[in-house]
Order: C-alpha cells, then sequence, then structure tokens
C-alpha cells in the first residue's frame, strides 16, 4: 500500500551554494522517495513564492504534514497535491512556500513509483506518452542574471534538432559548448561560467551571436546532423520604464519585436523564450504572427506555468510554446495540467530546469512521461549532466 507514514523534510545545498529543501516520503509497504527544490535567479513576477529554507521547512512540516502522513496515498498524486494546497490555503504558496510543495510533491511520486516498481516515468506517464524524446536545448554562452559583466541576452541555445537518439544530442551540446570554448581562446577571450556552467565572456550580444553560429558549424560538420541556435532572452529583466535596455542600445516594444524577429530570420532560430517582458500578451502576439510558423515563441515569465495565465495566452494568441518549471506553480499536478491545457491549444512544452539546481532528476521523468518535444537542462555541470545522463538511461530502458 502506499499509505504515507513519513515525510521528512531538510536543508540542502544547491548548485549556487544556497540552501534548499530536500523532502523524503516513505509508504507503509516500504515505498521510498527523495527529491529536491530548484531556485531561479531570473524569476517572473506571478511565480509561487518560495520561501526562505527554514521557514519553509517549518511552516510545512507544521501545516502540511499533518494533512498528509497517514492521511493521504503516495499513488493518488491529486490527493497529495490538494493536500498541500490545503494546507496552504493561498493561490501562491505563500504560507508554506512553493519550494517545500513542490519538493514533498515529486518526492511523493517517486515513492509511488517506487512501490510500483517502476520508472518515475511510466507512473506520471503510464502508456499515453508517445515514441518520441525531448530534444535538449544545451545553453552554451550565457549573460543577463545567470552572469555578471557578460551578454544582455541571457542564454544562448545549441538545438540539436536532427539528432536521432538523446544519447546523440546531449554529445552535441556538450561538443558545442567546447567548441565555444576554443573558438573563446582563438580570438584570445577569457571566459569564466554562469549559474548554468554556459561560458559567460565580456562580450556583446552580437559576438556571442558570431561565435556560437560558428561553434555550430563545426559541431555540425563532425555529427552530420542538424543543429539549430535558440535564445532565452529573458527580456523582463531588461525592460526597464517602458523600454528594452541593453548595453548599447534602447528600443521600444516595436523595436523589440523588430529585433527579435530579424534575429530569427537572419539565424533561422528554432526556438526563442521570453522575448518580450511578462505582461505584453500583445506583444508576445504580434511576434508569434511573424515568425511562430518557423521558430518555438516560448512563454516562461509570461505564463509562469499557470494554466489561467496561459489560457489568457491563448485567448490572444501568444506564443506557441510554453516553459514549464514545476517550482513555479507548487505541485505536479499543477505542472501536468498546465501542461495538458497547452498541448491541447497547439502549445509546445518545454520542461525547464532552474539556474539554482540539485542533482534531483525528476525533470528528466516528467519530460518523457509527457511526450515533451524540448527540455532545458543546460549543457554542462554535474546538476546539469544529472538529468541529461538519466535522458539516456531512459531512452536506453525503454
Amino acid at each position: 500500500m502506499t499509505l504515507i507514514t513519513d515525510v521528512r523534510l531538510r536543508r540542502v545545498l544547491d548548485s549556487r551554494g544556497n540552501p534548499t529543501v530536500e523532502a523524503d516520503v516513505l509508504t507503509e509497504s516500504g515505498g521510498f522517495g527523495r527529491a529536491r527544490a530548484p531556485s531561479g535567479a531570473s524569476t517572473g513576477e506571478y511565480e509561487a513564492i518560495e520561501l526562505p529554507v527554514g521557514e519553509a521547512i517549518a511552516t510545512a512540516r507544521e501545516e502540511a504534514l499533518p494533512r498528509l502522513v497517514g492521511e493521504v496515498y503516495a499513488g493518488n498524486q491529486r490527493d497529495v497535491d490538494a493536500a498541500l494546497h490545503a494546507a496552504d490555503g493561498t493561490n501562491d504558496f505563500s504560507v508554506i512556500g512553493a519550494n517545500s510543495a513542490v519538493a514533498i510533491s515529486m518526492a511523493t511520486a517517486h515513492a509511488a513509483a517506487d512501490v510500483l516498481g517502476t520508472p518515475l516515468f511510466q507512473h506520471l506517464g503510464g502508456t499515453f506518452r508517445g515514441d518520441g524524446f525531448p530534444v535538449p536545448l544545451g545553453n552554451v554562452v550565457g549573460g543577463g542574471e545567470h552572469a555578471a559583466d557578460a551578454t544582455d541576452i541571457q542564454e544562448f541555445l545549441a538545438v540539436p534538432v536532427g539528432a536521432p537518439s538523446v544519447e546523440d544530442a546531449v554529445f552535441a551540446n556538450a561538443a558545442v559548448h567546447a567548441a565555444v570554448a576554443d573558438l573563446l581562446d582563438d580570438h584570445g577571450i577569457p571566459a569564466g561560467k554562469g549559474d548554468e556552467g554556459a561560458w559567460a565572456p565580456s562580450i556583446d550580444d552580437s559576438k556571442a551571436f558570431e561565435l556560437v553560429d560558428e561553434a555550430i558549424g563545426v559541431v555540425e560538420d563532425e555529427v552530420g546532423f542538424e543543429i539549430k541556435l535558440g535564445l532565452d532572452m529573458a527580456a523582463a529583466e531588461l525592460h526597464q520604464k517602458g523600454v528594452y535596455q541593453y548595453s548599447d542600445d534602447t528600443r521600444d516594444t516595436d523595436e523589440q519585436i523588430e529585433y527579435v524577429a530579424e534575429l530569427a530570420e537572419e539565424y533561422d532560430l528554432a526556438y526563442v523564450e521570453d522575448p518580450l517582458d511578462e505582461d505584453d500578451f500583445e506583444g508576445f502576439a504580434e511576434l508569434t504572427d511573424r515568425v511562430g510558423s518557423e521558430t518555438l515563441v516560448c512563454g516562461d515569465d509570461l505564463f509562469v506555468t499557470n494554466v489561467e495565465r496561459l489560457e489568457r495566452g491563448i485567448d490572444v494568441g501568444a506564443g506557441n510554446s510554453i516553459l514549464i518549471k514545476p517550482n513555479q506553480i507548487g505541485t505536479l499536478t499543477d505542472t501536468v495540467e498546465a501542461v495538458e491545457l497547452g498541448v491541447a491549444n497547439g502549445y509546445a512544452p518545454v520542461i525547464s530546469h532552474r539556474s539554482g539546481e540539485t542533482e534531483d532528476t525528476t525533470i528528466a521523468h516528467l519530460a518523457v512521461a509527457t511526450d515533451a518535444p524540448y527540455i532545458k537542462t543546460g549543457a554542462v555541470g554535474g546538476e546539469r549532466t544529472a538529468k541529461l545522463n538519466e535522458l539516456i538511461r531512459i531512452e536506453q530502458n525503454v
């Protein structure tokens, strides 16, 4: 049986050296699950609330655990997540913290899968998932909120759309990352790494485009399949007093739309995330009309994995893709509902990590379970490769 008999919460480290919440869930038949909450640096205004870790743990122990232990079956994820909502009593987890909620929610799913003796993706997705696997988006050059004194655009992404397997895609992204390092060295440009392991050189966006485009070309020749370029612009972070403030330029909304449309055409972008401010549904719709037949226009800060905001976007045609981050909304149930609503309305779900990560691999299973076409996991770094290596294992064991 999967009756929850214990929930244990503790403080652990994330990839930036900050504290985060880890949850263990135990069931009466010996099932065990563990999960950890990630944390973002570039966060949307409408995300569920992440509380200071000590406060989140203390409040969840007081408010949530009595509703779970001995009361709810781990095998019924909707009941578990409903209990978390009831314990919190708000629409943004501002009482027990989305960091506690998502760790408990994901750990419970792991415990239920353990009882069944099945991989998590099978428990979450059952038999309805398709035969495909998500294409990993590899962050190879980054700036914005992820690295100081680097590019204005937050992420330059390798998108190995032609890879015949997840394994090939994973190693292609790593090769692009390495090729960028070689090109930086050739140009005498020193570079450290940002939060997600991407190179963070002190260069402008135009130089980054040049280097990443060249690195992709080099790796394409080596691997023999197509790799495209993608972006996470994190434009809400650039939007100040009604304009988009770049290091060397200022653009109003119309100019920003034109700029992104020109980039999409020039570089044949496969993907562009958050190209406009998080409240600009109309601007997203206009850009989608311009480039959406060729490029995924993805809302992250725009939608924050929230069905109400996604419904608003659907109504006006804002974007054609939704970024999915479980900690933005707090539970797996809410997460999957956002995926399902998006898919039903032609929005491609992109399952995503955060800049502050752990070795937790839940999102790899979630991407496979929901048949998501893409997953953002980074390209290098232990907390990033944990997800990538798990995808390889899943692919080879299905």
